[in-house]
């Protein structure tokens, strides 16, 4: 018996040869019909005998290609047409549209060993790629994804392209970005000033001064990079003066896996984290007899690693035969990456000796991801290039809600049915360009998933950028979120959970409901509401946000809060260095509450003993002072831990570091070694989260609990909290798909709107 049906495929099934797949599928089958791009994935019909339809069905999810991700399908019979060939149709547009639309692709084997083929017609093409590879989120202009809707849209196919991409049975069916060197984009290389410089091969002049130790900007997938030789310090220290990068870690792109050993440590996840398709940094430990250059990432014992991700990267260490380059985002410190070869010739003016250049659009900027192993598996540190725009998928439907996230590490969520959409790495909102970039992600997520929010969510510190734009927003329903709530309810989505959990948010910062500045938090909480039911004791943060930069201000905030003035007479290191005029006028400004806002942060405590112990007093960037703490920690495992108090007031528990501070000193009044100190502190800190989490327990009968906030980026501290707390019989929740820090914050905020309005 013949029969017709429609399937509707729903997933990210644009862009990644899913059509050209149904097409062959069909074909083996001797199926009649037709498949097509439609607003809400791919459309199918398909006519033959019942058995044969039975079985294409049954197979298509089974063997879909790699890039494919398949959400849901949906099957129904339709009247018989009579067809007799199957066809691949031109793509339908509709009112709304739902398809998912795929991420950035890093090359692939097939391309690559094209490129490197001398008798083939792309050879050294910088721009090759097929259905399985190449630009996807970055080139998208609108939906469906499709050639005129692209930044490729201005370069018309050759008669051999156009052969290609109309052919069913070639790799490149219906590739949206393909091209060759006959009709698509090319590369030129300009000079300091922004001028084309006139040379046969623009990516051997570029690779030569790479090794004649230049700074040279690459344009890439997201944006432009600034690139130098990794094992040429004073290339490395050139680059971080022009740049003011005065010590942050650098990434470094390394050829290959070999390559990569050279320089770090490898297990076999580090290898499967390297060749991941979406190509992130991956954060792996230094090798001592590394010859990386120190100024690539001092004072740190990890490394930055990936593989090159695109033919433009391939080419580059072909030509100059490098071990390492630094690839850094193109731009200065705390600024967006520049896309635009013009913009780029502007703001990189100064920083690049020159710029590798081309002339395909980048339509979106979208900075590297960047991931850290955590019991041999990726945690996402930066969620970006390579995973946007792959939604969340959530447990329940929730209405359309944006939400605008927080004012580091920015990004922004759109949620509709079971899916949340986290947009690209935005950074920091501390400037007018970075604003003006957390504007173009909104207006770009919201235009090509056709999501028009009536609810918008938002962060309660009414400082931030992020939150002065929700409340100038017009005609939507506004829901402020806690920081730190919000942190909790991202883990809790991200692991599907329901109903009440245990919550320790550690961060640095975020806005309290008493208007305080908190960071050390232990929540009861489900989506809707929380109860603080424990935090750090709040001390003053003597200057307000000059203490997060010199840590030094912290340590004196902390002695003064538990000893008064008595610590000016201990014969330590850290009081011995302090300025007597400083100091008393940071003493003056904590004790009349002069510019000292209150804190109970975990991030300030870290700052606070990192600067005790004499590691460091200011920091060149975010967390610097916990992250060397950290490092300090030795490779013998002890269990020995400082003692902290817990002290019940008006039914919160009061974490009391009185004890750690004097255990502290009279480890630095007898020599301790730093590392014993550092391994101690954290230590202690799980103990005391233990005792915690039993203790409520023990009040609620909660035994699920939910790690998330920046502080637990601290692999030492997440893994063993992690251990102890299993070891006690909870259920441990932690994030890995979404970072545990301010970049998974929106999701949160959007689960919590989505809940209060369900319940008002």
């Amino acid at each position: 018996m013949e029969v017709r049906r429609q399937i509707d495929v729903a997933g990210i099934v644009q862009g990644v040869g899913f059509r050209p797949y149904v097409y062959r599928l069909a074909l083996e089958r001797r199926l009649a019909g037709n498949v097509a791009n439609s607003p809400a994935g791919v459309t199918i019909e398909v006519e033959g005998p019942a058995e044969a339809v039975d079985e294409f069905v049954l197979n298509l999810p089974l063997s879909a290609p790699p890039l494919s991700c398949i959400t849901h399908i949906q099957v129904r019979e339709v009247p018989c047409s009579g067809d007799h060939e199957f066809r691949i149709l031109a793509t339908r547009r509709g009112e709304q549209i739902h398809t998912l639309i795929s991420p950035d692709v890093a090359i692939c084997p097939d391309c690559l060993r094209e490129l490197l083929d001398p008798h083939d017609r792309r050879y050294l093409y910088p721009f090759i790629n097929c259905t399985n590879c190449g630009p996807r989120f970055t080139i998208v202009r609108d939906i469906p994804y499709d050639r005129p809707y692209t930044s490729m849209a201005p370069f018309r196919m050759c008669a051999t392209c156009q052969a290609e991409y109309d052919d069913p049975l070639n790799r490149r069916f219906h590739a949206q970005p393909n091209a060759c060197w006959q009709c698509g984009p090319q590369v030129e290389l300009w000079d300091r000033k922004g001028q084309k410089v006139p040379v046969t091969d623009p990516i051997a002049e570029a690779a030569e001064g790479l090794e004649a130790g230049l700074v040279v900007a690459v344009k890439g997938l997201g944006g432009f990079h600034l690139a130098a030789d990794a094992l040429n310090p004073a290339a490395v220290a050139l680059l971080r003066q022009r740049k003011r990068r005065v010590e942050k870690p650098f990434a470094v792109m390394v050829p290959t896996l070999d390559a990569a050993a050279d320089f770090c440590e490898l297990s076999d996840a580090a290898v499967e984290a390297l060749r991941m398709v979406q190509r992130p940094i991956v954060l792996l430990p230094k090798k001592p007899s590394s010859r990386i250059a120190e100024q690539v990432a001092p004072r740190n014992r990890y490394l930055g690693v990936f593989l090159p991700y695109t033919p433009l990267h391939h080419l580059l260490f072909e030509q100059g035969g490098f071990r390492a380059l630094v690839m850094t985002s193109g731009n200065l410190s705390e600024e967006p990456i520049a896309i635009d070869n013009q913009e780029a010739a502007v703001r990189l003016k100064g920083l690049a000796d020159c710029f590798l250049v081309h002339d395909r659009a980048i339509l979106r900027r979208c900075d590297d991801s960047v991931v850290r192993l955590v019991d041999e598996k990726p945690r996402q540190l930066r969620r970006s290039r390579g995973f946007v725009p792959v939604p969340v998928f959530l447990k329940d439907d929730v209405p359309e809600i944006l939400a605008v996230g927080g004012e580091l590490k920015n990004t922004v969520c759109l949620t509709q049915h079971k899916h949340a959409f986290l947009s690209q790495h935005i950074g920091d909102l501390e400037n007018l360009e970075s604003y003006r970039f957390f504007e173009e992600a909104i207006d770009h997520l919201q235009r090509i998933l056709e999501i028009k929010p009536h609810i918008i969510a938002y962060d309660l510190h009414p400082g931030y950028f992020s939150t002065k734009w929700a409340l100038a927003q017009k005609e939507v329903e506004l829901v402020g979120v806690q920081h730190h709530h919000a942190h909790i309810a991202s883990c809790m989505a991200e692991n599907h959970l329901d109903g009440k959990v245990i919550g320790f948010a550690l961060d640095g910062t975020g806005y309290g409901t008493d208007c305080h500045i908190w960071g050390g938090e232990v929540l009861v909480a489900d989506y809707r509401d929380f109860h603080r039911a424990a935090h750090f004791d709040y001390v003053p943060m003597p200057g307000g946000d000059q203490a997060i930069r010199e840590p030094w201000r912290m340590a004196v905030s902390y002695l003064a809060h538990h000893f008064q003035r008595d610590f000016l007479h201990w014969k330590i290191p850290f009081v011995q260095s302090l300025d007597l005029s400083n100091t008393e006028i940071l003493l003056h400004m904590i004790e009349r509450s002069v510019n000292s806002p209150l804190t109970s942060s975990c991030g300030r405590l870290f700052d606070a003993v990192s600067a005790l112990v004499g590691i460091r007093g200011e920091v060149n960037y975010e967390a610097q002072a916990a992250i060397e703490l950290e490092m300090e920690i030795g490779e013998e495992e002890s269990h020995e831990a400082y003692s902290i108090d817990l002290l019940r007031r008006d039914e919160t528990w009061i974490i009391d570091t009185k004890p750690t501070f004097e255990a502290m000193i009279a480890d630095l009044q007898n020599n301790v070694p730093v590392s014993s100190i550092s391994q101690r502190f954290h230590n202690g800190l799980v103990e005391t989260f233990v005792k915690l989490a039993q203790l409520i327990r023990a009040n609620t009968v909660l035994d699920r609990v939910c790690l998330s906030g920046g502080t637990f980026h601290n692999v030492y501290l997440l893994t063993r909290l992690q251990r102890r707390l299993k070891g006690s019989g909870f259920h441990v929740f932690t994030q890995a798909e979404l970072p545990a820090g301010d970049g998974g914050l929106s999701l949160g905020q959007a689960l919590i709107a989505a809940h209060r309005v369900r319940a008002s």
